[in-house]
């Protein structure tokens, strides 16, 4: 555990976490599931702002009032749910929270090693949402989740010998099935607001072709849509996916084409002019994309309608 230069702390190993939580060493150096779903243990809460070199998967089985930072934002969790944290991550809690009933499960990279997941576990893109985009879990999927926490906690505290770490490995996969599944269940349950954000993403395109900002500041990038949203862009990603079948890029190029055929239809601007003025540095870059996506070159495009 070290203290960086932006004053925060870093805990390099699962020991290091125990330590500061005054609990016994982990059982397993690159593992451990803290059960505190009684609030039996007084956990003391970790440095307001820290890193951990390790994935971090948290369920709060209660309502509690406070807040979690994770990243540049605040989020706070007084309905509980799910939450995931990779790897240099900056992490944080206001010192004065309560105690919050629940489990937290730390695996290090290494735990994978030599395993598909220590690949696969990046195909998963909510170790990449920001705090504000945590699981809600019904009653159900909360049990579903418990009883695949209880496995692992059973493994590690009466097992230990050659199959421990393929048992918890296949156990690890299914909470990131089971995530992906009840994430995609929130995107339709909350299909009212999101797709309030769909209309928003539709306003920001609108306005940003018709502005001169695409002349000055290129195309709009994911990032700059989701942070207009206020979501993360792997977040927005997945909930346009589920809405649209289109993820956020997709979404800006057809907006983009859409735009370029009523100028090429409207207008006796060039093509390089045209590509110019929707953020294009290099018109062949224009060209190539107008084609991938309408399997014509611009030229055919306006030849076409005359």
């Amino acid at each position: 555990m070290k203290k960086s230069e932006n004053q925060f702390v870093k805990y390099n190993t699962i020991a290091e976490v125990h330590d500061s939580f005054g609990l016994p060493k982990p059982l397993h150096p690159l593992i451990s599931l803290i059960d505190n779903s009684q609030n039996t243990v007084a956990i003391p809460p970790l440095p307001f702002l820290h890193v951990l070199s390790f994935y971090k998967i948290v369920l709060w089985t209660t309502k509690n009032e406070g807040w979690l930072r994770y990243g540049q934002n605040n989020y706070d969790f007084n309905e509980g749910g799910m939450f995931f944290g990779k790897p240099g991550q900056i992490l944080g809690a206001q010192p004065d929270s309560p105690d919050h009933s629940g489990y937290v499960l730390l695996i290090h990279p290494d735990f994978f090693k030599s395993f598909p997941l220590a690949q696969t576990i990046k195909d998963h893109h909510f170790f990449d949402y920001s705090v504000n985009e945590m699981l809600h879990l019904s009653d159900k999927e909360k049990e579903t989740v418990i009883n695949v926490f209880k496995n692992i906690e059973d493994e590690l505290n009466n097992r230990l010998d050659d199959y421990t770490q393929e048992v918890i490995i296949a156990q690890i996969e299914l909470i990131l099935t089971y995530a992906n599944r009840y994430y995609k269940r929130q995107f339709i349950t909350r299909k009212v607001v999101n797709h309030d954000i769909l209309l928003q993403i539709e306003a920001l395109l609108e306005k940003y072709f018709n502005s001169e900002d695409i002349v000055i500041e290129g195309l709009p990038t994911v990032a700059y849509l989701a942070d207009q949203v206020h979501l993360s862009p792997n977040y927005l990603g997945d909930l346009l996916r589920s809405l649209t079948g289109q993820n956020a890029q997709q979404i800006i190029h057809e907006k983009l084409i859409e735009k370029a055929k009523e100028k090429l239809s409207s207008t006796n601007l060039s093509v390089s002019e045209i590509a110019y003025e929707l953020g294009f540095e290099h018109p062949q870059s224009f060209s190539k994309l107008f084609k991938a996506k309408t399997n014509m070159t611009p030229i055919e495009y306006r030849q076409g309608l005359n």
